[in-house]
């Protein structure tokens, strides 16, 4: 099944999904994360980070101000726009490749999409807030849909997952949402206990299957944290490329991770393995 993509902005941004696997680097501007909280939470510091993942072999940048880890504080709505209002300026104007929002609610969302962001993704997959779909359709972006649930109670996880995916999928068309703007995110570590995330990456190729182009997000999750016998967080990237490389081999289109240069190198062997190139 033909998933090209091929994305321009108005301020001349792309980003094209058609022969290689694409890379997603995560950027916290929060005090809190669970991996690299407090590092990037100034405008200087975004700024910095932002060019050193790019120059890493970035192709977007996934930009966020609330922790989502176990445990997190939830901010209030106007507290995530006033980081935003802080940092997201910094990290625009110094990204030479789209800038993904990570948010799920819609004014948060609106605000960094009117401020010139590229792309929507949604940890709760356009169903914490139900005029996140309809900002999406506005802005005319790709959307990244991922599964997540309050608990781990399955039938059957991926089972349960495309049911999930069908529902919000069908929510994004509704809107407005054009097919070729909507991406699928199997949500690992969300919802998931650390056994339920080791058979969603097995079976991965059940989900890469769809017209839909799906995202993986392992980044020193902590099942590769258990797998490695306990590691912390700034010790799973060699584990979480071993997870994106069983994710690429199954099909997967995009590859979320904190250590952009890793992940690049290893990508570029894995591509030229795969997929020829």
């Amino acid at each position: 099944m033909d998933k090209h993509r091929e994305y321009r902005w108005a301020d001349n941004k792309t980003l094209a999904l058609q022969d290689h696997t694409l890379i997603m680097g995560i950027l916290n501007g929060t005090p809190d994360s669970f991996s690299d909280g407090g590092l990037y939470n100034k405008p200087e510091a975004a700024a910095a980070q932002t060019k050193q993942l790019i120059a890493d072999g970035a192709d977007v940048i996934d930009f966020g101000v609330e922790s989502t880890r176990p445990g997190h504080t939830q901010l209030s709505e106007d507290e995530e726009i006033s980081r935003m209002r802080d940092l997201l300026p910094a990290v625009l104007e110094n990204s030479r490749v789209p800038v993904s929002i990570d948010s799920y609610r819609a004014r948060p969302m609106e605000y960094a999409l009117s401020q010139g962001a590229h792309m929507v993704n949604d940890i709760w997959g356009l169903r914490y807030d139900p005029d996140m779909a309809a900002v999406a359709a506005q802005y005319n972006v790709p959307v990244i849909i991922m599964h997540n649930q309050e608990d781990t109670n399955y039938s059957d996880i991926i089972e349960d997952i495309k049911a999930f995916f069908f529902y919000s999928t069908d929510l994004a068309l509704k809107a407005g949402i054009p097919p070729q703007n909507i991406w699928l995110d199997p949500g690992i570590g969300f919802g998931k206990t650390g056994e339920q995330n080791i058979e969603v990456l097995q079976r991965l190729g059940e989900l890469t299957v769809y017209e839909f182009p799906v995202l993986l997000a392992p980044s020193r999750k902590r099942f590769i944290g258990e797998l490695l016998g306990g590691l912390p967080p700034q010790e799973r990237d060699e584990g979480t490329v071993a997870t994106c490389i069983t994710g690429i081999i199954q099909g997967v289109d995009m590859v979320r991770v904190h250590n952009v240069k890793m992940h690049k190198r290893a990508i570029t062997v894995a591509d030229a393995l795969l997929r020829g190139q």
